[in-house]
């Protein structure tokens, strides 16, 4: 049922979305040098990895300078602050979706970085069901290269602070999250975005 739901939403969201995706494309193609997408390895369903689409919020040689965002991150380009601030660089997600690869609403997915740092019994949990566009913890860590950023060692504050906390969550969304709830995730996202863009 999850799956069938997934996949009937994303389809209608790419519908309903394409002319937004179609000027976001447009907007960074203007804005900076590079493609349109950006491409990632991620870990996913039973541990099998995936390439993540989103759109190119940075520079193209972003990745090899490190993979945490950390407060006005120089790498972010001018299309890319607004299109983080608002979460529309997640959209494309919507294919991987469609092809199951992720779901709407589920553990976020990370580099094979992170995942490698699960203890073993928790990555088998979290890793039993597809990750999403969404989760309760994007919520709570919403503004995460901000708490990043008043670190004095960011990388060191999201293995040992940041990331046990969205684990609990994701244990927690394992063990016990229904359709009603997802449901309920989406509208509060959706309701975050749109207080972002009225404050804009």
């Amino acid at each position: 049922m999850k799956r069938t739901c997934d996949f009937m939403t994303a389809l209608l969201a790419l519908a309903v979305l394409w002319p937004l995706l179609l000027l976001i494309a447009l907007w960074i193609k203007c804005d900076s040098r590079g493609p349109v997408f950006f491409r990632q390895v991620r870990v996913g369903l039973h541990g099998r990895r995936f390439r993540i689409w989103k759109f190119r919020t940075m520079s193209t040689d972003a990745e090899a300078l490190g993979q945490i965002t950390v407060g006005e991150d120089a790498r972010v380009t001018r299309a890319g602050r607004t299109l983080r601030r608002l979460k529309l660089d997640e959209l494309p997600q919507l294919f991987n979706v469609l092809v199951g690869e992720m779901s709407l609403v589920g553990p976020r997915p990370e580099v094979v970085k992170y995942v490698d740092m699960y203890p073993a019994p928790v990555r088998e949990r979290v890793l039993s069901v597809r990750p999403g566009i969404t989760a309760p913890t994007a919520l709570e860590f919403y503004d995460e290269a901000a708490v990043l950023a008043a670190a004095s060692d960011p990388e060191r504050e999201y293995v040992e602070k940041i990331l046990p906390v969205k684990l609990a969550a994701y244990l927690e969304y394992v063990d016990h999250a229904t359709l009603a709830d997802d449901a309920k995730t989406i509208l509060r996202t959706v309701t975050a975005v749109a207080r972002r863009l009225r404050r804009r």
